[in-house]
């Protein structure tokens, strides 16, 4: 079941507004793309909200594909897309590139490396959406979550989201992510470094690319040593080749079957209420005077962020 709200600045969306984008949503699911682009632009752009309410399952829905830049993430997915395709599903992907903090702009080049939509019998299978962080101070922007659910309501059946890269900030994927996947590569440090970057204790499952490179193996043993510190049962380990397509049927079988770990579930809920509460702030129709106001010494921030606050309680 889903509806449309009003838009986070509290302004309501007039009747004919609503019925508009109900008709988009029709179209949307007879398989207009346009019609499901302005949707998803709709929720992007902070001028309407969809409310929906997905059915729980042991399935999951929404899949967070992560790690560092220049591991190898998008032509890994590539591989997978092509892979699952072949089963017959409809995989939508939002994939999230790091804005200009000067200009909010984004490159949006991560569909560049996927063939698969271009592929005459595949790509009517696939749904490859670009996504800029914009004010969002995670990797994942909080309205993500609204552009997951729009597509899996206008019938897609799973969604993947691509993340910009690990970090401290990348955890907040779990805020909108049901299964959380680790991609690693070889050269990336020992399995200390690895628990820095601070998603390791959160995967799902964690894929070491590149396993035709020398130094992947000895990191995969390392990620697998590191794991076993723990007292909960620890992730797979998996070694795949984007490039040779080694372990690419497997690690398809492995992922779609996913489920849920136990190990951080604490923490789960902790970065969805933070990432509730951020988009709140962002979504609050005075931000950007309140930034220009701090920005010219005219209130402190103690004022401001009381402002925010109070708008939202």
């Amino acid at each position: 079941m889903q509806a449309w709200a009003a838009i986070p600045t509290g302004i309501g969306l007039g009747f004919l507004e609503v019925m508009f984008l109900e008709q988009l949503m029709s179209l949307a699911r007879e398989g207009d793309r346009r019609a499901l682009a302005r949707l998803l632009s709709s929720i992007e752009n902070g001028e309407a909200v969809l409310e929906t309410e997905i059915d729980p399952s042991d399935e999951w829905k929404i899949l967070a594909l992560t790690g560092p830049p220049g591991v190898g993430k998008s032509c890994l997915l590539d591989r997978l897309l092509h892979v699952w395709t072949e089963e017959g599903m409809k995989i939508g992907v939002l994939a999230v590139d790091p804005s200009s903090p000067r200009s909010g702009g984004a490159l949006l080049g991560d569909r560049v490396r996927m063939t698969v939509v271009d592929h005459p019998e595949k790509k009517e299978l696939v749904y490859v959406r670009s996504v800029a962080t914009r004010k969002s101070s995670g990797s994942v922007p909080s309205v993500v979550q609204e552009m997951a659910a729009c597509l899996l309501v206008t019938g897609w059946d799973k969604v993947i989201i691509e993340t910009v890269g690990a970090g401290q900030s990348e955890v907040r994927c779990a805020a909108v992510a049901d299964r959380i996947v680790l991609i690693e590569g070889p050269a990336r440090g020992d399995g200390v470094q690895a628990e820095k970057a601070g998603l390791l204790e959160l995967a799902d499952a964690i894929l070491v690319n590149k396993s035709d490179l020398p130094g992947a193996e000895r990191h995969a043993n390392e990620l697998r040593e590191s794991l076993q510190l723990g007292n909960e049962t620890p992730p797979e380990v998996q070694l795949v080749s984007a490039l040779k397509g080694d372990g690419i049927d497997e690690a398809a079988a492995l992922l779609m079957g996913l489920k849920q770990t136990s190990r951080a579930e604490r923490a789960r809920w902790r970065e969805r209420i933070l990432s509730h509460h951020e988009r709140q702030i962002l979504n609050h129709s005075e931000f950007n005077t309140i930034l220009t106001n701090l920005e010219e010494g005219l209130i402190g921030f103690d004022e401001a962020y009381t402002k925010l606050r109070d708008a939202n309680e």
